[in-house]
C-alpha cells in the first residue's frame, strides 16, 4: 500500500474502498488500478480532490446516449466531491480523431468545431452538475505552440511507439495512407493532459492507446501519471453493432420524449440491465435487485424496461415527461389505443380528388415518410394504420375525412386536418 494509505485511519480506508467500489462500476479496465487506490488515499489525507478530465472531440452536434456512458461516470467523480475539467477539443477536433477509421479523417472548420461545441456544451449539462464542472478549451496552449515546441513534444515518442495503435498499424501494413498530422492528434491529447496535471482521464475502450499516450508524456515532463479509466461501448438498439447515428441504432439525447421511451423499449432484454448500469442513474444495489428478480422469474422483462425508458426520458426532458411518455405509451401499444396529443397536419382539399387520395402519396404530405419507396414499404410491411385499420396497399386512394388518425409504425401519428 502507499504512504498515504499508511496515513488513514480505519475511517479514511473506509472512504477510500467506498470511492473505489462507485468508480469501479461498470468500468472496462482502470490502468494502473493500484495507482487510482493510491491518487484516491492521497486525497482523503490531504482533503485535495482528484483533478478528473474527460475530452471531447466536437466533431458532431448531437449527443446520444452511449457519449453518455463516460459523462454519467464523470458525474460520479463529481458527486465524490473531485475536480472534473470538461475538455471541448476545439484545436484537435480540427484535425479530428482516427481511432477505429481506415483512412485518413477530413478536417473541421473552425467555424463547425466551434459551432458544434456550444451544442455539446447544452446537451453534457443535463447530465454533469454545471456548478462542479469546469470546461477548457485546449486551443489555449496548443494554439500557441511555436515550431520548435512542437517539434520538442514529437521527440518525446518515437514512430514505433505510434505504430503500436492497431487503426495505425493496419493501414500501415495494408499500405493506405497515414498523415503525419493524425500522429500528432495522440501526442496533443497526451500534452492535454500535461497542462492541466490530470490525475485520472476518462475515455471508451477505443481511446485507450491515446490515454495512455496522456501517461507517457506527463512522465517525459516529470509530471506524476495519470490514471486512465476506461468504459466499454454501448451497444445500440439492433443489440449488436455501437450505438451510431449513421446506423440508425441510437437514442438521442435531445429527441422528442416519447421517442426516447419507445426506443428504450425496443432495447433488448439481454442488453437493458447495461444500458441501466451505463446509461442512467438508477443506483448499483437497485440494478442488482432488478437482476436477480428477473433471474427469478418475479419481474417481466416489460416493466424492467419501462424503468429503464421513464429514467432516461426523465434524465433529459424532467418527472413531467416521463410520466406523460408512459401513459401514452401504455395507451398506445398496450391498449392500443389513439393518443390524444396527435399532431395535426392541414391538407388542402384542392390536393384531393373527388376527396381521395393515393396512400402513398398521402404519407409523403403527413410527414410519415421521407420517400415514396419508403410510404409503399411501410404500407406493404403492414406498418401503416388509418383509424386503426391496417392499409397494405400503398396505391389505394384514400376517402379522407377531418380528424382522421394516420399512423406509421409503433411510434407516428398524424391527424389529418382538411383546409
Amino acid at each position: 500500500m502507499s504512504a498515504a494509505w499508511d496515513k488513514l485511519d480505519e475511517a479514511g480506508r473506509r472512504e477510500v474502498e467506498r470511492q473505489l467500489d462507485i468508480i469501479r462500476r461498470g468500468v472496462a479496465e482502470i490502468v494502473p488500478e493500484e495507482e487510482l487506490r493510491e491518487k484516491i488515499a492521497g486525497s482523503v489525507a490531504s482533503g485535495r480532490p482528484l483533478v478528473v478530465k474527460l475530452g471531447l472531440d466536437p466533431t458532431a452536434p448531437d449527443i446520444h446516449i452511449g457519449h453518455t456512458v463516460v459523462l454519467h461516470k464523470l458525474r460520479q467523480f463529481q458527486q465524490l466531491g473531485h475536480r472534473v475539467l470538461l475538455l471541448i477539443g476545439d484545436f484537435t477536433g480540427r484535425i479530428g480523431d482516427p481511432t477505429g477509421k481506415s483512412e485518413t479523417r477530413k478536417p473541421l472548420s473552425e467555424d463547425d468545431v466551434r459551432r458544434n461545441a456550444a451544442t455539446y456544451e447544452k446537451q453534457v449539462f443535463k447530465i454533469l452538475d454545471p456548478r462542479r464542472t469546469e470546461i477548457v478549451f485546449n486551443s489555449r496552449w496548443l494554439a500557441g505552440l511555436s515550431f520548435e515546441d512542437v517539434l520538442r513534444l514529437a521527440a518525446k515518442v518515437t514512430v514505433a511507439r505510434l505504430l503500436e495503435r492497431d487503426d495505425f498499424s493496419n493501414r500501415f501494413q495494408n499500405n493506405q495512407p497515414i498523415s503525419l498530422v493524425e500522429f500528432f492528434y495522440p501526442l496533443m491529447q497526451g500534452y492535454d493532459s500535461v497542462v492541466l496535471e490530470s490525475d485520472v482521464e476518462l475515455g471508451g475502450t477505443d481511446q485507450k492507446f491515446n490515454l495512455l499516450m496522456g501517461r507517457v508524456l506527463q512522465q517525459a515532463y516529470g509530471k506524476p501519471p495519470q490514471v486512465a479509466v476506461m468504459m466499454p461501448l454501448l451497444e445500440g438498439l439492433d443489440g449488436v453493432q455501437k450505438m451510431s447515428k449513421s446506423l440508425g441504432n441510437y437514442i438521442g439525447v435531445d429527441e422528442d420524449p416519447h421517442q426516447i421511451y419507445g426506443k428504450a423499449m425496443s432495447v433488448s432484454d439481454d442488453l437493458m440491465l447495461k444500458y441501466m448500469e451505463l446509461a442512467t442513474d438508477i443506483p448499483a444495489d437497485e440494478i442488482d435487485l432488478l437482476r436477480r428478480r428477473l433471474s427469478a422469474g418475479e419481474l417481466h422483462p416489460r416493466d424492467a424496461k419501462m424503468l429503464l425508458a421513464r429514467t432516461l426520458v426523465r434524465l433529459y426532458h424532467g418527472e413531467k415527461a416521463a410520466e406523460e411518455a408512459e401513459r401514452r405509451f401504455v395507451a398506445v401499444f398496450q391498449k392500443r389505443e389513439i393518443p390524444d396529443d396527435v399532431e395535426e397536419t392541414v391538407v388542402p382539399r384542392s390536393e384531393l380528388q373527388n376527396g381521395r387520395m393515393r396512400l402513398d402519396r398521402l404519407l409523403l404530405a403527413l410527414g410519415l415518410v421521407s420517400s415514396g419507396a419508403e410510404a409503399r414499404r411501410s404500407a406493404m410491411q403492414g406498418a401503416v394504420r388509418i383509424n386503426e385499420v391496417k392499409m397494405t396497399d400503398p396505391f389505394a386512394c384514400i376517402e379522407l375525412q377531418d380528424g382522421d388518425v394516420v399512423q406509421v409504425g409503433r411510434r407516428k401519428f398524424v391527424r389529418v386536418r382538411l383546409s
